[in-house]
């Protein structure tokens, strides 16, 4: 029998228009041990968990959970599962800032340097005042250059796989980057995944690229790129994206477009922005760092009632 979960409070944030809900208390107990297993568990036996946070009538398609856990790492503040409407994420950037950001609002951290435990490494982030961060992310790296697939509607579409802690296809946008071409742009993104998966197109060792970047031009003069990032669960991305940022970093070192140290400014489809910048990291790989604010909008104390039709969510 599922549980009935009673008493779980979380702090909700944005970070560049994105939500993240973070969960502070009242989560599965997923016991101890290596992270990657704790998300299994959770996967596993407590998934409905997930769709409680995430889908109607409590949350929406937009929303990513960060349930916080003890970390194994004795020097990290904080370990970290981001899950979404459909599944489980290995890294989230925009919502390692809003962790910070809630953290910080909780009294939990103080502005300075700390790390977080995630199912793909520990990353270090800064926390400047009450709402800004940056954080270095996981080693990124173009995996694919030039990837052509054939879509339905956009003929031969061409694009770099790359990985920032998830994994994605960057592509030119096939439709102008404003949110008048959402629709557009969501079932142009949802085509390009489809064939992806149809040409056996993936990330190492089989996995899934489950999302989807187009770019193009900024609005903003002091800008460098707009994008659209198409999520797994098939919402799109409100802010810059930290992991697409990444992986767009990773194409631009590996072209020889920007220089390390150099910074990249960002922006959304809703015109929110990050700042990204990297240092080399091995061979074919950079450590970026990306730089975004977020915002506590919302405390709640969510409760599961014997005879809620809809206990655990809708979906």
């Amino acid at each position: 029998m599922m549980q009935l979960f009673e008493n779980v409070k979380v702090i909700d944030t944005h970070t560049g228009g994105e939500p993240t809900r973070v969960v502070v208390a009242g989560g599965p107990d997923l016991g101890n041990g290596p992270l990657i297993e704790r998300v299994r568990r959770m996967q596993r036996d407590s998934d409905h968990f997930r769709r409680m946070m995430i889908t109607e009538p409590r949350g929406n398609e937009a929303m990513v959970g960060a349930l916080l856990c003890e970390p194994t790492d004795p020097d990290c503040v904080a370990a970290v599962i981001f899950f979404n409407n459909r599944d489980y994420l290995g890294m989230c950037g925009h919502g390692t800032i809003g962790v910070a950001a809630a953290m910080a609002y909780a009294g939990r951290i103080e502005p300075g340097v700390h790390r977080l435990e995630t199912p793909v490494g520990v990353i270090t982030f800064r926390l400047t005042g009450a709402n800004q961060v940056s954080f270095d992310n996981v080693p990124s790296y173009r995996l694919h250059h030039d990837i052509a697939v054939d879509v339905d509607g956009l003929g031969t579409v061409r694009g770099d796989v790359a990985w920032g802690g998830n994994w994605f296809f960057l592509t030119a946008s096939p439709l102008p980057l404003s949110l008048s071409h959402l629709r557009e742009l969501n079932h142009a993104a949802q085509d390009i995944r489809d064939a992806l998966r149809r040409d056996g197109v993936s990330g190492v060792a089989g996995a899934e690229i489950d999302h989807v970047e187009f770019f193009g031009a900024a609005q903003a003069e002091d800008a460098d790129s707009r994008n659209f990032v198409y999520c797994p669960g098939g919402a799109y991305d409100r802010s810059p994206c930290g992991t697409g940022t990444s992986a767009k970093l990773a194409c631009l070192a590996a072209d020889g477009k920007l220089k390390p140290g150099e910074p990249w400014i960002q922006e959304s489809i809703i015109g929110s922005r990050f700042v990204g910048s990297y240092e080399p990291s091995g061979p074919g790989a950079i450590l970026p760092t990306i730089t975004g604010t977020a915002y506590v909008y919302g405390e709640c104390c969510f409760v599961a009632q014997v005879g809620d039709p809809f206990p655990h969510g809708i979906g």
